[in-house]
């Protein structure tokens, strides 16, 4: 299912998380305002879900790949 995820070399993954999931740096980050966001229950507009998933989505892709290992891609 994610032999496609085992192809993408480490580094060109966890840039874009570090980038994206920090976000922009001042006053806070995105993903981590969001999240709290998602905690109270005010996660609602659009724009904040699309947001969510945008700086959010490398973030879990990294999990994905450090948690199977690294693996040769089939």
């Amino acid at each position: 299912m994610f032999n496609w995820l085992d192809r993408i070399p480490m580094h060109m993954i966890v840039l874009p998380a570090l980038l994206l999931g920090l976000a922009p740096f001042v006053p806070e980050p995105h993903l981590w305002e969001k999240l709290k966001m998602l905690m109270a229950g005010t996660l609602h507009r659009p724009i904040d879900i699309f947001d969510l998933l945008m700086h959010g989505t490398p973030v879990i892709l990294l999990a994905i790949k450090v948690f199977r290992g690294e693996r040769e891609p089939e």
